[in-house]
């Protein structure tokens, strides 16, 4: 009982040492935690707070240049044309016959009154001999009917007859003379029968495709014809003109200058042949708003060929001293039509500008000075400000210009005026 006593007394004691270890224990982590976190707060605020490393500078940005240049600019109208012969004429027999000779292959080039084929003359020939004989009958009755007039008149003044007979023998030499007439008349329409037996070209120009062989029978006037001669020297292109440039058409044509049109090829690389503007129709098509002109071309070594399909481009007028710039540097936006322009101290700035007339790769524009860089390749990354570096450009001949596709030149008889160009129909901003 002593010793049971005892114990229960002395665990009170036992208890409060435990507490007070745990509780030193606990103190001392939340302190050791409360150091790591100032100290991790410490190293925050000192990497923040820190001095910050200097941003490198932009680079310039590489674009490809190009000058404005002062020059001429040739402005063109760009239509699409119909090679059309001035004359072309479906050759047709005007009497019926047989045709006996055929004096023209296909394709050959002929000249005006050319034997082209004979019809069998003889039922002709055959009229004409009865109208020759049939006057020369009238004819000799007129010379007996006048003979006798002479003596009525002579009787008559010895009053060795009436009146009435002088006058019906008057009538009588009348009559005769009508029939010599008539008859001259139907001798010379044999005749003329006669000539159409032989069938003549009418103008110069090359045969067609016969359609006739020997021994076929042709009627007169007939609607298929033997053949078709077309003129081809000289030769027109019809082509129209939108009516927002008849203005400057006729204008120059009022100053009495030929109008130079060239002819091009479908794809407008190659010069088919060079002529002037002959005239423009005197009315617009109201369904298409156009009106139609035709340009006459020597056409000396046959280059068109009728109903040929070309592009037909007609000189209006001739800017002198344009600006030029290439159509490469000029930037559009929904508002204005623009440049860059690169400045003394390498960095760019937008300008407006104004196009006047454009020719494949040249614009004659307003807004820009001779002399001044325009950034023609390299638009990504520009902005007023930009500081830009000029590319260098692969050299002539390299391989890295043999591969981009060229269009070709036109021939040399038709290359235009150094500086000169042609234009797209562009004025103002666009």
């Amino acid at each position: 009982m002593t010793d049971s006593h005892s114990t229960d007394q002395a665990r009170p004691g036992g208890n409060d040492s435990s507490l007070s270890a745990n509780i030193r224990k606990h103190w001392v982590l939340c302190t050791v935690m409360v150091l790591i976190n100032a100290f991790v707060a410490w190293r925050t605020i000192q990497a923040v707070s820190g001095p910050k490393a200097k941003t490198a500078a932009a680079a310039p940005i590489p674009v490809a240049t190009a000058a404005v240049t002062v020059g001429n600019l040739d402005v063109y109208l760009d239509e699409l044309g119909t090679v059309t012969p001035v004359y072309t004429v479906t050759v047709v027999s005007r009497v019926a016959g047989e045709i006996t000779e055929i004096h023209f292959k296909e394709g050959q080039l002929v000249k005006t009154n050319d034997l082209l084929a004979v019809i069998d003359p003889r039922p002709y020939e055959a009229a004409l001999l009865q109208g020759q004989g049939q006057l020369a009958r009238d004819q000799a009755l007129l010379k007996n009917a006048r003979i006798d007039l002479v003596r009525y008149q002579n009787a008559y003044k010895d009053h060795a007859i009436p009146q009435q007979e002088l006058a019906t023998q008057q009538a009588t030499v009348d009559q005769d003379e009508a029939a010599v007439t008539l008859d001259q008349g139907n001798l010379d329409a044999a005749q003329v029968n006669v000539d159409y037996t032989r069938i003549r070209s009418p103008i110069d120009g090359r045969v067609g495709l016969r359609n006739i062989d020997l021994g076929n029978v042709v009627p007169a006037n007939g609607t298929t014809g033997l053949c078709v001669i077309t003129q081809l020297q000289p030769i027109t292109v019809i082509f129209t003109i939108a009516e927002d440039d008849i203005d400057d058409v006729t204008a120059t044509m009022a100053l009495g200058r030929p109008m130079q049109v060239l002819a091009l090829d479908r794809s407008k690389q190659r010069l088919i042949a060079t002529g002037t503007l002959l005239t423009v129709d005197n009315q617009v098509n109201t369904t298409t708003g156009t009106v139609r002109a035709r340009a006459t071309f020597p056409n000396t070594h046959n280059e068109l060929f009728p109903s040929q399909f070309v592009n037909a481009r007609l000189l209006v007028k001739t800017l002198t001293a344009a600006h030029l710039a290439p159509q490469a540097a000029i930037q559009r936006n929904n508002d204005t039509t623009f440049v860059y322009v690169v400045g003394p101290d390498g960095t760019v700035r937008s300008r407006n500008i104004t196009i006047l007339a454009t020719e494949a790769e040249t614009s004659a524009v307003t807004g820009v000075d001779p002399g001044e860089e325009l950034v023609t390749d390299g638009f990504d990354k520009l902005q007023n400000g930009s500081k830009v570096s000029r590319k260098s450009l692969p050299p002539k001949g390299s391989a890295a210009q043999s591969v981009q596709p060229r269009a070709a030149p036109l021939q040399p008889s038709a290359q235009p005026a150094a500086g000169t160009a042609a234009r797209s129909r562009a004025t103002g901003s666009e």
